[in-house]
């Protein structure tokens, strides 16, 4: 197993241990301030993990489709990027 997986698998663990703290502060009518700082705590662990994925991504695949001589894969790859930001920006 890779240094990256296995660091992408770790911190999607402290996120799901995150997440159940959560359930039990709602569960326990937490004060609604500490859980809306418990889940930003969460949106930054996931940013980061999908910043360690979007990395990955272009040093590997992205940069292999560029290399590419096959114009069509070069304009997946980059179809396939403008797509997830597009998406995300409708959140």
């Amino acid at each position: 197993m890779s240094e990256q997986k296995k660091q992408l698998l770790a911190r999607l663990k402290t996120i799901e241990g995150h997440v159940r703290g959560v359930e039990r502060m709602i569960e326990e009518d937490a004060y609604c301030i500490e859980l809306l700082k418990q889940t930003q705590a969460i949106q930054r662990a996931l940013d980061k993990v999908n910043s360690m994925i979007l990395g990955d991504h272009l040093r590997n695949c992205v940069t292999t489709a560029i290399r590419s001589e096959q114009p069509e894969e070069r304009e997946r790859v980059v179809n396939e990027l403008l797509q997830v930001f597009e998406a995300t920006s409708k959140l």
